[in-house]
């Protein structure tokens, strides 16, 4: 699984393209202005900061995972400090979820997935005024999580626990629209589709669904063909790490590769 994980990434860095490389407007602005935007920002470094305290963290957890599970890790009792190495996003993939959270000025985030909860903190920093919820199958995870926000003063997020397939459908049918949604957990092919499936009803032209992991394992591949080929998509971006999904009217149906790296 590894080794084609190897090969995907390879592939990938051939095939794909940098901004100079497309010829869509909308994505050559957000590839600009968005996704290549390494310069630093002020909300980044306390954020960073508790991260490397999590790095730090040689307390144990008893981990419940409902999804696919670690390819780096299967035991159950595990540090913080293990899991804050081994599943956190990068600095670089959390930012870009920050960034595209800003460039999207979404009233509502839903993130799937919220683990120790950095990325739950860029995407509060990111639009202080929305609501940021979030849900995490792991009770013990979650509560690490939750003394996250609260070291850094977070008070726009809603953490829930348990299930995604119990608690997410009641989550979309109280949204007006679904204006952000980060898909990072359980990476079955069967549990993304149902995922996609689910928020499709609440799109919108200007909404963002973003799934993690699109290369993780061949049913997660799959999924990801399966959500590009769907009549409503009508851009994709696929950064390998993560894939970008849009809905805009009027928009030729197009894909796209860009390369980043994590």
């Amino acid at each position: 699984m590894i080794i084609q994980f190897i090969t995907d990434y390879i592939k990938h860095r051939f095939t794909a393209k940098t901004r100079h490389g497309t010829h869509s407007p909308f994505v050559y602005k957000l590839a600009d202005e968005v996704i290549y935007d390494f310069s630093n920002k002020p909300e980044y470094k306390n954020i960073e900061a508790q991260r490397k305290k999590l790095f730090n963290d040689d307390s144990t957890i008893t981990v419940t995972d409902l999804g696919a599970g670690s390819h780096l890790n299967k035991n159950r009792t595990k540090k913080v400090s293990q899991i804050a190495k081994n599943a956190l996003k990068s600095p670089r993939l959390a930012k870009l979820i920050y960034r595209l959270a800003k460039n999207t000025e979404p009233k509502t985030a839903i993130e799937l997935g919220t683990c120790l909860g950095i990325t739950s903190a860029y995407l509060s920093k990111s639009n202080p005024e929305a609501k940021i919820i979030t849900i995490e199958g792991c009770p013990e995870t979650a509560a690490v999580a939750k003394e996250n926000f609260n070291d850094l003063g977070l008070n726009n997020i809603k953490l829930h626990v348990g299930n995604f397939d119990l608690i997410l459908p009641d989550i979309i049918a109280r949204q007006p629209t679904l204006d952000f949604v980060y898909i990072d957990g359980n990476h079955r092919k069967d549990a993304t589709l149902n995922y996609f499936k689910w928020c499709l009803p609440k799109v919108t032209e200007n909404s963002l669904i973003i799934f993690d992991d699109i290369y993780w394992s061949q049913g997660m591949k799959e999924a990801w063909e399966e959500i590009k080929n769907h009549p409503d998509v009508t851009i994709t971006i696929d950064l390998f790490w993560i894939g970008l999904v849009y809905f805009k009217k009027g928009q030729v149906k197009e894909h796209f590769k860009l390369k980043f790296s994590q």
